[in-house]
């Protein structure tokens, strides 16, 4: 394990109020690079980004994690820089699972540990919360619900047209589309997905963790994955069913009103159906599909409270 310290940055480019640590370690044979931020010994908190973002997208709930007590650990998703690609080429949301769960045992995380996951990161969290039950006593996930709730709406009309990137990416096509013109892809889809947001520091960091070729197609494998069962492997059956299953502990759901990546319209009492004892759902009003970060002001003191619970 390496550590060295540097200042975390506001959108705006001017450096956080409290320093956060990077770091990086080996994780299921992949150099995983993270953030860190409060006292190491604390209860961990584990926050995992999704796409097209980086670990900087949690620079402002970081913080607020470490006042409230815990030790917050950000990690770079598999792939995304500085983290590396892994050489075993596993983008298969159950690989997803088994570096959470690695990372939890590396950190000394305990049964007070809990995780955080924005988009691919939640359905992350979600299957690592239901494959290790043990490491993990709370879970927050937002803007992608648990699999059965997201079973009953994905093939709408109205999300189908949200969703055509993810059949765009299947395509030979979609990683010389996406590295065009300075990736203007990912600007677009920060434009769409959170209206009205000043994505400029998130953008500019995501094309750092998708700065080369591998890097994009790295990113692109996490989707191939979801509909070629020969990108998964045996090894790995456990954690992949775990993502399709019922999480047992208390889980807050977060979802922006104006999300332009997963409408609005999947979300409903039912999600709750598909989340353990104790679960909530919290509507973000005028949220996107960053609402973390768009929203902050408001997501940020929900997320806090649940985990302090």
């Amino acid at each position: 394990m390496t550590k060295d310290a540097a200042h975390g940055e506001q959108a705006s480019g001017e450096p956080a109020s409290v320093e956060i640590a990077r770091g990086s370690l080996a994780v299921n044979g992949t150099e995983i690079a993270y953030l860190e931020s409060g006292r190491s010994g604390a209860p961990l908190a584990l926050l995992l980004h999704g796409f097209p973002d980086s670990a900087w997208t949690w620079r402002y709930l970081m913080p607020e994690l470490a006042s409230a007590g815990f030790h917050v650990v950000a990690p770079f998703l598999r792939g995304y820089a500085p983290s590396a690609v892994p050489p075993d080429a596993r983008y298969q949301t159950g690989a997803l699972v088994a570096d959470a769960v690695a990372l939890h045992d590396a950190f000394g995380g305990g049964p007070d540990a809990v995780i955080v996951g924005h988009d691919w990161g939640a359905m992350a969290a979600y299957g690592a919360a239901a494959f290790a039950p043990a490491r993990f006593r709370r879970v927050v996930a937002s803007a992608v619900p648990p699999a059965g709730a997201l079973a009953q709406g994905i093939l709408t009309f109205a999300q189908l047209k949200r969703s055509w990137y993810i059949f765009f990416f299947q395509s030979v096509l979609a990683e010389a589309v996406v590295s065009m013109d300075d990736m203007a892809f990912i600007d677009g889809l920060w434009a769409d997905w959170s209206p009205g947001y000043d994505a400029t520091f998130d953008v500019a960091r995501t094309k750092e963790a998708l700065g080369s070729p591998e890097r994009i197609a790295a990113a692109i494998g996490y989707y191939r994955a979801l509909f070629d069962a020969s990108k998964h492997v045996p090894e790995l059956a456990g954690e992949q069913a775990a993502t399709q299953a019922i999480p047992p502990q208390p889980t807050l759901y977060l979802h922006g009103t104006k999300d332009g990546c997963m409408g609005v319209e999947l979300i409903g009492e039912s999600v709750l159906e598909f989340l353990g004892e104790g679960s909530r759902l919290s509507m973000v009003e005028g949220g996107g599909h960053f609402a973390h970060l768009d929203r902050r002001e408001i997501v940020n003191p929900r997320i806090v409270e649940f985990l302090t619970a």
